[in-house]
């Protein structure tokens, strides 16, 4: 009978690290490839230790279910607040979250400098905003996890000591690296009145919440340089696309100067507004895809300036909800852009339809036109180029570049399948559609939220 039980208590532990392991999957879902060893192992390793710590005096089934709506629970919450990085505010709250899990007296967050949040009631002088101690500055250099023992609170000298040997009114710890990557960004302290209260449990739950803290840290760390990344794409295309387009306006405002200065006004506050929209834009992760569409008619108003009224024509059919969709500024209007510069006839009026519609969980922008068109041999060659690695800038690739630079940034927001297609044939026209893959169940959660 016993033998038995021992086998449920392993069946119960192999079963929790599978579900730790996926746990670790989600949480890193926007992390690479090197990123997700160290949740892998983090979250198993955080998983086995409760198993172990908490299986003597429950049956199986609930050592498992305990476990794991703990590491849920606590994964859930520090991955809520590193979201914005590890700051003051935040490293209070995980403190206050973790401190409950362990058998410390007290936990302490430090970033490269000095502490930033104490949670419980410690003897010692390292309050948050006072300067790391030295064991902190050496554990950040070694990169290892150590232990120490406070023997002097006045010059707060520390110094390490073997586990399993007391010291009754001393402050006993644990301190554990943070990393981000393979740099070292802060620590982890987990304070003991007794040096016999840090076990190898104490001591293995200490290196999986620092596995698990330096983890979410790297996540937000990736995700904070990808939005980087994308403000500069976005802040690249500008340069590509505006600056012809800013000179002819200018030129044409300057003609309206005199011939109808009433229409020269109104264009100017126009075209103010399209680039103070434009220089918004840059600093926005997203934008609603209603902003980007009514920031395509700016665009469009100012070009029939240029070309005349009854030379371009634009409708718009939106199914209805799709405009608060979160996208990408310059998804649409690059495009439309690409349309008029390349797509018009020397005579005649150039149609323009932007069509948005959901198919499935997908949602499909397209934009549609009537002109000049192009070869099957052309459109793949403007697809083969979207796709390709960005090479240099040069002469005549605004198109290329514009397209490669909305299929990127189609692709980083809603993922893999999303992209962009082309369908045109010479004297009919082209049709370039943007697939946004899953992107009307977010639509649908953004509802249900309330955002």
């Amino acid at each position: 009978m016993g033998g038995r039980s021992r086998m449920s208590g392993w069946v119960a532990g192999g079963l929790l690290l599978a579900c730790a392991l996926a746990l670790a999957l989600m949480l890193v879902r926007s992390v690479s490839d090197g990123l997700v060893a160290a949740a892998m192992l983090a979250g198993c390793g955080f998983a086995a230790v409760i198993v172990l710590g908490g299986a003597v005096n429950l049956a199986p089934d609930d050592t498992r279910s305990e476990a794991t709506e703990r590491t849920l629970r606590i994964a859930t919450g520090t991955l809520a607040h590193l979201r914005g990085g590890l700051t003051e505010e935040n490293a209070r709250a995980i403190c206050a979250l973790l401190l409950p899990e362990t058998s410390a007296v007290g936990i302490a967050i430090t970033d490269t400098t000095r502490v930033l949040a104490l949670e419980g009631p410690v003897d010692t002088p390292f309050v948050a905003g006072t300067e790391n101690a030295k064991p902190t500055l050496e554990v950040l250099e070694s990169k290892r996890m150590e232990t120490f023992v406070s023997v002097d609170q006045e010059s707060q000298d520390v110094r390490r000591f073997s586990v399993g040997r007391r010291r009754d009114g001393h402050v006993f710890g644990v301190i554990v690296p943070l990393f981000v990557q393979e740099r070292a960004v802060g620590t982890i302290k987990l304070y003991y009145r007794r040096d016999l209260d840090i076990d190898r449990t104490q001591l293995a739950i200490a290196e999986g919440l620092g596995s698990l803290l330096s983890t979410q840290l790297s996540s937000y760390e990736l995700d904070r340089q990808a939005e980087l990344t994308a403000r500069a794409e976005v802040k690249a295309l500008q340069a590509q696309i505006n600056p012809h387009f800013l000179f002819n306006t200018l030129n044409t405002i300057a003609s309206f100067t005199r011939t109808n200065p009433t229409k020269a006004r109104d264009l100017l506050r126009e075209f103010s507004t399209f680039y103070r929209r434009t220089l918004e834009s840059s600093e926005k992760t997203l934008i609603s895809l209603s902003q980007e569409l009514e920031q395509t008619r700016r665009y469009l108003k100012i070009e029939k300036a240029r070309f005349g009224e009854d030379r371009i024509v634009e409708t718009e059919h939106v199914e209805k909800g799709c405009g608060e969709l979160p996208v990408p500024s310059f998804l649409v209007q690059p495009i439309v852009e690409n349309a008029v510069r390349h797509a018009m006839r020397d005579e005649g009026a150039l149609h323009i339809d932007i069509q948005v519609a959901t198919d499935g969980d997908d949602i499909l922008i397209a934009v549609v036109d009537d002109g000049v068109g192009m070869d099957k041999a052309a459109a793949d060659r403007l697809l083969a180029a979207a796709a390709e690695p960005r090479p240099p800038a040069g002469p005549g690739q605004g198109t290329g570049m514009a397209l490669r630079n909305v299929a990127e940034r189609v692709e980083r927001f809603f993922g893999v399948g999303s992209g962009v297609e082309i369908v045109s044939k010479p004297g009919e026209g082209t049709s370039v559609t943007l697939r946004l893959v899953g992107a009307r169940a977010r639509l649908v959660a953004l509802g249900r939220n309330g955002e």
